[in-house]
């Protein structure tokens, strides 16, 4: 997989670059705010940008928007200090597939990227479970553009759960609380294999594209 790493700190691009390179991924280039991230972005054409959110010119919020409208392809995943909800939110709206803190350890963090590759976006632990509230819960009164934005996915669903197995339920359930495949595997005695098929299954069935939506859909059908 090949990285570009977004982030203002020279020190942690530094020690990042060494725990990839060591890890078999290949870091392709370097930016320390997001306008020059979105330049590199679009000539380097990685598979994955790591994208810090609070840097100097352009935020990563904005750096992922602009990198997702010309190259919907490139993976983004959102690797900061900020546990905010809104920052979580608007990650989510922009494009960004995974959303991790920079507090995660270095072998969790290796696994959710090798867990990308393999189609499970990867979040911080606690954080899907906050996207799934806050859809089952939502504030009364509150009108969240990030919200809407992530609603916008699920509109083409059924108003309904559609009629899912109750293995491909279970599976639902344990995806949308944040587990990784591998993870609902060792709690359903299930191989990853069966865990990908029943989740390919799964979005055919709901018209989803992604996890995140799948967090959403669990949400807005209280599937929690």
């Amino acid at each position: 997989m090949r990285v570009l790493i977004v982030d203002d700190h020279a020190l942690l691009v530094e020690g990042l670059t060494n725990l990839l390179e060591s890890k078999g991924f290949e870091v392709v280039g370097t930016a320390p705010d997001g306008q020059e991230g979105v330049e590199q972005a679009l000539t380097l054409e990685p598979d994955l940008v790591l994208m810090d959110i609070a840097m100097p010119r352009c935020n990563g919020l904005v750096a992922t928007r602009l990198i997702k409208a010309s190259r919907p392809d490139i993976k983004i995943v959102m690797l900061t200090t900020s546990a905010e909800d809104e920052d979580l939110f608007e990650a989510i709206k922009s494009g960004a597939c995974g959303y991790l803190l920079k507090s995660t350890r270095g072998t969790d963090f290796i696994d959710a990227l090798h867990g990308l590759r393999e189609g499970t976006p990867p979040f911080s632990p606690g954080l899907a479970a906050r996207l799934l509230e806050e859809f089952a819960h939502p504030s009364p009164g509150k009108k969240d553009d990030a919200k809407e934005g992530l609603q916008g996915d699920i509109e083409t669903t059924h108003e309904q759960p559609a009629q899912l197995t109750e293995r491909q339920m279970e599976v639902l359930r344990l995806v949308a609380s944040g587990l990784t495949y591998k993870q609902v595997g060792e709690q359903l005695a299930l191989s990853d294999h069966t865990v990908r098929y029943h989740m390919s299954e799964i979005m055919l069935l709901l018209h989803l594209q992604n996890r995140s939506q799948v967090i959403a859909y669990a949400g807005k059908h209280g599937l929690n």
